[in-house]
C-alpha cells in the first residue's frame, strides 16, 4: 500500500511539474497547455511522407501499400536506386519551409504518421528473435520536425500509422504484408510496438512541444469485443507513464477509428479518444455519439484525422466541430495531383511513363530512365515546386468565421478573365453548384464535386482544357443554374464589349450576365462548336461598368456550353470624367435598346428622340440627376422600322448619335 501511494505521489508531482513547463495535457473535458488554456488543436498530417499509401502515388491499380511499391522500383532501378530515391523523398518531403507554411496559414499543430521500419527493423529482420534494433532514421527526422514545430510554436502529436505486422486488412493504410502475420496475429508485433512506444517517450518526455501520442492509426481487424486493442493499449499505455508523465495519449477506436467499444471508460488521467471524420453529413447528429462519450466520461475528444473532401465540406466540417470545442487534424498535406489539399506534388512525364509501364499499358523503361524520374519526382515533393491551392486553405480558416468573397487573383478590366479564377468563398456566396461535396458514408453513394478534378476544390467543375488560343482549364459539366462571380477592377468608366470563348457540342445552351446584381446581358445563346473542347470567340454583347470596384456574374440558363475565358474590351474613346453619349446596344435593334451616359455635374438632363426629317418622336427622359453614368433602356416596338438620332442635352453640352431600328 505504501509503494502504490508513493507512486501515485511521484506521478501527481511529474504531471504538477509538466504542466508548468507548458506541455498540453487534459483538464476536465478539454485540452489546455501549460497555463491552463484552452487549445483547439488546428492540425494537419503528413501523410505520404514516412509512409507512401497507393492512392497518394497514384499506384494504386497495382500497388496499394507501400512494400508493393517498393519492390516494383526496385525490381525496375536496383536497390542501390530505389534507396537513393526513397532517402531523397524523406528529405525533400517535409523541411522546414513546410512547418514553416503550415504556421503562417493558421495551423497550430501537425499529426505525424510514422512508419516502424524507420524507427526498428521487422521482426523478421532482427538478427537475435525477441530483441529490437534502433534505427537513428526515424528518429532524426522527428527530431528535425520537432525542432522546426518548436520554432513556429506548434504541437507535434506522434501517429504510429503503420504498426510492426501492420494493424488492418486495409493494407494501404499501415503498409500491412497478407504474407506475414500482421500485428494481431504475433506476439513479437505487439512486443516490438510496445518497445517502440517506450522508446519514443523515453526520447521525447521532456519535449514542451510535443502534443502527446497518437498510439496506433485506424485499426480495422476483426477483434471480439475489441479486447486485444484495450489490452495493447493499456500496456503501452503502462510503458509510456513509467518514463513520461507529460504528454496525452490518444486512443483510437477500431475500425477506422471509430468504434469504442470495450475501450470506454478511460484508464488514464491524461487521456484523450480519437475519432475520424469522413464523407458524412456535417450535422450535429453526426458526432453526437463523440458529444455523449466526452459528456459521460468528462475526458476530451478529438477529431484526429478528416479531410478528402470539397472546400463546402472542409469549411462545414470545421465549423461543426469548432462550435462544439472539439479540435482536428486535416489529411493530407500534400499527395500528387491533387486539388483536396493544400499542396498537390507535380506528376511529371518521366513518373507517369513508370505508371504506365507498371500498370501494363507501356514498355519497361531502362534502368538509368527509372532512376532519374523517380529522382525528378523527389524533386517535385519539395514544396516550391508544389502547386499551392490556397482555395483550400481559405476555406479551411477565413470561410469558417466569413461568408464574404474574396478575389481569387486580381482581374483588371479591360483584360481578360480565366473562367477558373472566380472568386474565393462558400457555395451561394462566390458560386453556386449543385454537387458540392462527397456524403457517402451518409448517402451510400460517392458524388463528385468537382466531376474534372482540377485546379480547385470547389463544387464548381473544372477540367484540363484543349483550348491551345486560351485558358489551360476551362469550366465544364455546367448544370442549369449554376453561377459564379468575380471581383474586378474596371481601370476607367466605359462601355466595354464582351467576348466568350465557348464550346458546346449541341449548342443549346444560355447564360445571363449580371454586373453588381443587375442582369445587363439577359440571354446569350451558346452556338453549337462541334465538340465540348471544339472552341470559339463569340460575341457576347456589350456592357456598362463603373470605374473602381464591380461584381461581375454569369448564370447558365440552360446547360450545354463549356466555358474557357471571358475578354472585356473598352468600346469608347471616353475620358473619365468627361460628358458623352455611348453608341446604343444593341444597334441595330427589334424593339428594346440600351443607351448609356455620363454627365459630369448635377443639371437637368433631356434625352431626346428624332426621326430623319429632324421631328421629335419621342422623350426619353427629362430630369434632373446626378453627376455620374447613366443608362436608358429605350423601347421603340410603337415605332416604325427607319433610322432615329437620339440627343443628350444638359449643361455639359450636346451629344448626337444615329440608332436604327429593324422590324
Amino acid at each position: 500500500m505504501p509503494k502504490v501511494s508513493s507512486y501515485i505521489i511521484l506521478v501527481t508531482l511529474c504531471f504538477s511539474f509538466g504542466y508548468s513547463q507548458g506541455f498540453l495535457h487534459t483538464d476536465g473535458q478539454s485540452i489546455v497547455n501549460g497555463n491552463g488554456e484552452e487549445v483547439i488543436l488546428r492540425g494537419m498530417g503528413l501523410g505520404g511522407w514516412m509512409l507512401q499509401e497507393g492512392y497518394m502515388m497514384q499506384s494504386n491499380a497495382f500497388a496499394s501499400s507501400q512494400h508493393e511499391l517498393k519492390i516494383k522500383i526496385e525490381m525496375l532501378v536496383g536497390t542501390e536506386n530505389m534507396e537513393n530515391f526513397y532517402n531523397t523523398w524523406l528529405q525533400n518531403h517535409c523541411q522546414k519551409v513546410d512547418v514553416d507554411s503550415l504556421a503562417t496559414w493558421g495551423f497550430n499543430s501537425i499529426r505525424l504518421p510514422m512508419h516502424y521500419n524507420l524507427f526498428t527493423l521487422p521482426i523478421e529482420e532482427e538478427p537475435i528473435a525477441g530483441e529490437n534494433t534502433w534505427l537513428d532514421k526515424g528518429f532524426e527526422l522527428t527530431d528535425s520536425l520537432l525542432s522546426w514545430c518548436a520554432s513556429n510554436e506548434m504541437y507535434l502529436i506522434l501517429d504510429l500509422h503503420a504498426a510492426p505486422g501492420g494493424q488492418g486488412y486495409e493494407s494501404a493504410i499501415s503498409d500491412y504484408d497478407p504474407s506475414k502475420p500482421s500485428l494481431w496475429e504475433s506476439a513479437a508485433n505487439r512486443s516490438k510496438m510496445v518497445a517502440l512506444w517506450y522508446k519514443l517517450a523515453e526520447h521525447y518526455s521532456n519535449e514542451p512541444w510535443i502534443g502527446g501520442y497518437d498510439l496506433l492509426n485506424e485499426t480495422n481487424w476483426h477483434l471480439p469485443g475489441n479486447v486485444m486493442l484495450k489490452q495493447l493499449y493499456q500496456d503501452i499505455t503502462t510503458v509510456i507513464r513509467a518514463v513520461d508523465n507529460n504528454h496525452i495519449i490518444y486512443i483510437e477506436g477500431n475500425w477506422f477509428a471509430n468504434d469504442f467499444n470495450g475501450l470506454i471508460p478511460p484508464w488514464d488521467n491524461n487521456m484523450v479518444y480519437s475519432f475520424h471524420k469522413y464523407w458524412s453529413y456535417n450535422d450535429q447528429s453526426s458526432i453526437q455519439w463523440m458529444l455523449d462519450m466526452r459528456q459521460t466520461h468528462n475526458i476530451p475528444i478529438w477529431c484526429g484525422e478528416s479531410g478528402e473532401n470539397s472546400n463546402v465540406w472542409f469549411t462545414d466540417a470545421i465549423t461543426l466541430l469548432e462550435n462544439n470545442d472539439i479540435g482536428w487534424a486535416w489529411w493530407p498535406l500534400k499527395k500528387i495531383e491533387s486539388i483536396a489539399g493544400p499542396l498537390s506534388i507535380t506528376k511529371t512525364e518521366g513518373y507517369q511513363t513508370l505508371l504506365n509501364y507498371w500498370q501494363g499499358s507501356g514498355n519497361q523503361p531502362t534502368e538509368e530512365f527509372g532512376a532519374n524520374a523517380l529522382m525528378e519526382l523527389a524533386e517535385m515533393a519539395k514544396l516550391e515546386n508544389c502547386r499551392y491551392q490556397k482555395d483550400v486553405i481559405d476555406a479551411m480558416f477565413r470561410q469558417v468565421n466569413s461568408d464574404e468573397a474574396k478575389p481569387f487573383i486580381n482581374h483588371q478590366i479591360p483584360g481578360t478573365i480565366q473562367a477558373v479564377d472566380y472568386d474565393l468563398g462558400r457555395n451561394g456566396i462566390s458560386y453556386s453548384d449543385i454537387d458540392v461535396a462527397n456524403y457517402s458514408v451518409s448517402t451510400g453513394e460517392y458524388t463528385a464535386w468537382n466531376t474534372g478534378f482540377s485546379y480547385r476544390n470547389d463544387g464548381v467543375d473544372i477540367e484540363v482544357s484543349s483550348d491551345n488560343d486560351a485558358s489551360f482549364y476551362n469550366i465544364g459539366w455546367i448544370q442549369t443554374g449554376e453561377w459564379v462571380t468575380y471581383t474586378v477592377e474596371v481601370s476607367k468608366t466605359d462601355s466595354f464589349e464582351v467576348m466568350l470563348n465557348v464550346a458546346s457540342q449541341n449548342g443549346s445552351g444560355q447564360l445571363r450576365l449580371n454586373v453588381n446584381g443587375l442582369a445587363v446581358i439577359p440571354i446569350i445563346d451558346i452556338p453549337e462548336t462541334g465538340g465540348w473542347q471544339v472552341w470559339t470567340s463569340m460575341d457576347a454583347g456589350k456592357i456598362f461598368l463603373n470605374k473602381g470596384s464591380n461584381i461581375f456574374e454569369w448564370k447558365c440558363l440552360n446547360s450545354g456550353f463549356n466555358l474557357s475565358e471571358l475578354t472585356f474590351t473598352a468600346t469608347s474613346e471616353v475620358i473619365d470624367g468627361s460628358f458623352y453619349l455611348n453608341q446604343n446596344f444593341p444597334n441595330p435593334f427589334r424593339s428594346k435598346t440600351k443607351i448609356e451616359y455620363y454627365i459630369t455635374e448635377y443639371d437637368n438632363t433631356k434625352l431626346d428622340l428624332y426621326n430623319l426629317l429632324g421631328q421629335k418622336v419621342d422623350n426619353l427622359v427629362d430630369k434632373p440627376l446626378e453627376a455620374g453614368p447613366h443608362e436608358f433602356v429605350f423601347d421603340g416596338s410603337h415605332l416604325g422600322s427607319g433610322i432615329y438620332y437620339y440627343r443628350l442635352k444638359s449643361g455639359n453640352g450636346t451629344k448626337i448619335k444615329k440608332m436604327m431600328l429593324v422590324k
